[in-house]
């Protein structure tokens, strides 16, 4: 018991990845927020690209 006291210890006191993950937080919200300032006449393109990106991941 002790031993597995010590593992989920350890795995709470790890924080290698937490940079990683606050960037990738910080870059989505500032997507959001640019793309909240795009022109609707621009979001159809940006859509699709998008959906040829996802397809190109389906397709593999």
């Amino acid at each position: 018991m002790a031993k597995l006291v010590r593992g989920s210890m350890r795995f709470y006191s790890d924080v290698r990845g937490q940079d990683m993950i606050e960037y990738a937080l910080l870059a989505a919200s500032i997507a959001v927020v640019v793309a909240g300032f795009l022109p609707p006449s621009i979001m159809p393109s940006i859509s699709n690209i998008f959906s040829k990106i996802v397809s190109g991941f389906n397709a593999s």
